[in-house]
């Protein structure tokens, strides 16, 4: 907590400029300190170059927060060098990695003074620049590019998350749309890619910061109540570590032994996962047991060490986690146990090496000094390459592509076993169909069914790590449509998407021939216009659509009486407007923003049509945005909706602002789960509070009652946020109630 707390304070902005001038100094020696140690022959001049190229090229500009320009790039470099360990040529990257976007400076003018190296980083950084932070229309597909330029050199996309962990560092002095836009894409996409790349520091703040913004108010809740119990936590923690530490002591070890807070976040999710209260999250923080020693005993001292652990506190079984036989493929290897401490409480305890450890905080730098060539130290290229793959696929459109890409390499992995032993990485969710073509296309297009563990079992059977696997194939199958929902790599669903386009194709012969047939038939040619001119009219994306759908006789050119023939060109006689199309037109993306930048619901709500999603249900008073659908206009969402990364992240371009109008006449249907002690007369205080005191008008309400615990279901109708929130603090004072919870009833 204390060091988040410290990463947001903001910089003093009513500096004159004498003293800006001393503070920008002083930032950039205390960059130099830090970089010391890496520094050889000459880097010191190609640093100071830099840092002068850079506070020349940035010198009239300020940040919105009203800071000089140039303590961002100083920043940035400064998270480069001491929280991701890269070294000089990244440092003069992140020092120039705005100039040539915001600046007169020119790639030429940084290949003349720094060489193609460093020219090539910036060039991939202004590029991430250009099309992600400036235009949100096109992020899904210029991550795309993102992503070929990170498989050249990742150096690209860690100064680029470094350059994103100090943005939100920042974000204070942003508007609040901005905010929310910057938040969205943070926990969408570069939290996970700092996840996979192995930087778990910089993930966990990053969705710290984002929780900070999207969902303030719990966010607050549970740093106020972590900081309430710190000093309760430092003396448990120094309980339970006194005897680990005695034992270690006694065999030799070289160790350090701490303990360290859960983040919010994770805290958050848990709470939601298991349903439980702050209070009931049980590992609030983890042990950390980190030995120093040479790598060839690192397996036999982390074992060692955990079974000190556990012969003084039992352990849970199934909450044993081994990466040390089988490291992440981003390169964390650990050994994790929970175990019972001191007065009940569960304990998670963390086992790795120093070298571990290094790998553990500093990710792919840290992997990149220890790697010696070969073997297992080799994933971070095995993954770069299947990314590689991926992009080469010039099909798939952009949101798919950036879905496939969190899907497939962004998320946990599962480990599994071919029959001879070898192991494959899968992410959590694979099918035997995934697993089928990521040992060979040809062998995923054939698959009929597969054997997990010597059972035979579909191929939509999800796997589970450990699993061993042997496909079945017949040269008779084919990929059908049908097959896309089976998996989830990337890599799966490409091949099964150029199968079904090469079937597609084969079949569309025919229909190729029946309309140059057609076509001949009224003096018109088979030209590239005339087809589009035919697949337009018949609603169809392209003409092997169009051929297809002829060849499946879904479509019979009879409409081609309704052209004429001018020249060999087929034009339109009349426009046949399709029963769909004579519904009331939805106001175009460009009306939309011109008239509603702002939108006020309740009693302006005739101002524009929206409906409420029925994914979250808001109520007046829910932080809230719309969504321009493409089907049914105006979409009202929470701002912490399950779908609302997605949408903010990805489809930025069609979010409007919005907030609510106070209107005390309409009321909003949402649902109330309470669980308590099973007491006489519960129910009755219940509504009798509901109904009675509050005037609430209640539209359902259900209540089980099982073993002296009941649990109540109640639909309700509230006129908003404020009256919900009175109405949980009421019911939570009232005796045995342990539980109330909102949740988003179907109408």
């Amino acid at each position: 907590m204390d060091a988040l707390e410290k990463d947001m304070v903001q910089p003093e902005y009513d500096l004159t400029e004498e003293q800006e001038k001393k503070e920008i100094v002083r930032r950039y020696r205390a960059l130099l300190r830090v970089l010391k140690p890496k520094l050889k022959t000459g880097d010191k001049e190609l640093v100071r170059s830099s840092f002068e190229m850079a506070v020349e090229a940035h010198k009239t500009m300020r940040r919105k927060s009203g800071e000089p320009y140039i303590f961002h790039p100083l920043a940035v470099a400064m998270i480069c060098v001491e929280e991701i360990g890269l070294g000089v040529r990244s440092t003069i990257c992140a020092l120039l990695h705005d100039t040539v976007e915001d600046t007169d400076i020119t790639l030429e003018d940084i290949q003349r003074e720094f060489g193609s190296e460093i020219t090539k980083i910036i060039d991939g950084l202004t590029k991430i620049a250009t099309v992600v932070d400036k235009n949100t229309s096109q992020q899904a597909e210029n991550f795309r590019k993102i992503l070929l330029t990170l498989t050249d050199d990742p150096r690209v996309i860690l100064i680029k998350l470094a350059d994103r962990m100090h943005n939100m560092r920042t974000l204070d002095s942003m508007k609040h749309d901005k905010q929310l836009k910057v938040s969205s894409e943070t926990v969408y996409v570069y939290a996970p890619l700092a996840h996979r790349m192995g930087l778990y520091i910089i993930k966990t703040e990053m969705e710290d910061l984002a929780m900070k913004y999207l969902e303030p108010d719990i966010y607050r809740t549970i740093a106020r109540k972590l900081a309430d119990t710190k000093r309760e936590r430092s003396k448990y923690i120094n309980e339970f570590i006194k005897p680990v530490r005695e034992r270690l002591d006694k065999a030799g070890f070289e160790y350090e032994i701490y303990g360290r807070p859960k983040s919010i976040n994770s805290i958050w999710s848990k709470m939601k996962k298991k349903n439980v209260e702050f209070e009931e999250v049980y590992d609030l923080f983890a042990i950390r047991v980190i030995v120093d020693t040479p790598s060839e005993m690192e397996k036999e001292a982390c074992w060692k060490v955990y079974s000190f652990v556990t012969d003084m506190y039992n352990p849970a079984p199934e909450r044993l986690r081994d990466w040390l036989s089988n490291p992440k493929s981003n390169g964390y290897e650990a050994l994790h146990t929970t175990v019972m401490g001191p007065q009940g409480k569960w304990v998670e305890v963390q086992i790795r090496s120093k070298r571990m450890n290094e790998i553990a905080e500093k990710g792919l730098a840290a992997h990149w000094k220890y790697k010696e060539g070969g073997g297992e130290e080799d994933r971070f290229d095995i993954w770069f390459s299947q990314i590689k793959e991926v992009l080469g696929s010039e099909d798939i459109s952009s949101i798919d592509f950036l879905h496939d890409f969190k899907t497939s390499f962004l998320s946990e992995e599962i480990y599994v076993y071919t029959p001879k032993g070898d192991v494959k990485m899968l992410p959590v969710g694979s099918t035997a169909l995934d697993f089928a073509f990521s040992i060979h296309s040809a062998i995923g297009s054939k698959c009929i069914g597969a054997k997990v563990n010597h059972k035979l079992v579909p191929f939509s059977h999800k796997l589970r790590s450990g699993d061993q696997l042997e496909v079945i194939t017949s040269n008779k199958q084919k990929p059908t449509e049908d097959w896309l929902s089976m998996v989830v790599t990337a890599k799966a669903r490409n091949r099964i998407k150029d199968a079904l386009k090469e079937e597609k194709r084969k079949v569309a012969e025919d229909g190729k021939y029946f309309t140059e047939k057609k076509l001949l038939a009224i003096g018109a040619a088979m030209t590239p216009h005339n087809l589009e001119e035919l697949a337009a009219f018949y609603k169809l994306p392209s003409a092997l659509d169009l051929f297809y759908q002829i060849a499946i006789k879904k479509i019979n050119l009879k409409e081609l009486s309704e052209f004429m023939v001018r020249g060999d060109k087929l034009e339109l006689i009349r426009i046949k407007k399709p029963e769909s199309e004579k519904a009331e037109q939805l106001p175009s993306k460009q009306d939309v923003k011109k008239e509603t930048e702002l939108i006020i619901f309740g009693e302006s709500s005739d101002r524009i049509v929206y409906t409420l999603a029925n994914c979250c249900k808001p109520i007046p008073g829910d932080d809230v945005f719309g969504f321009v659908s493409t089907g049914k206009g105006l979409i009202i969402h929470r701002i912490n909706c399950p779908n609302a990364t997605r949408l903010l992240s990805s489809l930025g371009h069609r979010i409007v602002k919005t907030k609510w109008a106070k209107n005390k006449e309409i009321s909003f249907l949402t649902g109330l789960k309470i669980m308590g002690l099973d007491d006489v007369g519960v129910i009755h205080k219940i509504t009798n509070l509901i109904s009675g005191e509050l005037l609430i008008n209640i539209s359902a309400i259900t209540v089980e009652a099982k073993e002296g615990i009941f649990e109540g279901n109640i639909r309700l109708y509230v006129h908003d946020k404020d009256e919900l929130d009175m109405l949980f603090v009421k019911l939570r004072e009232l005796q045995g109630i342990q539980s109330v919870q909102r949740y988003d009833v179907d109408v």
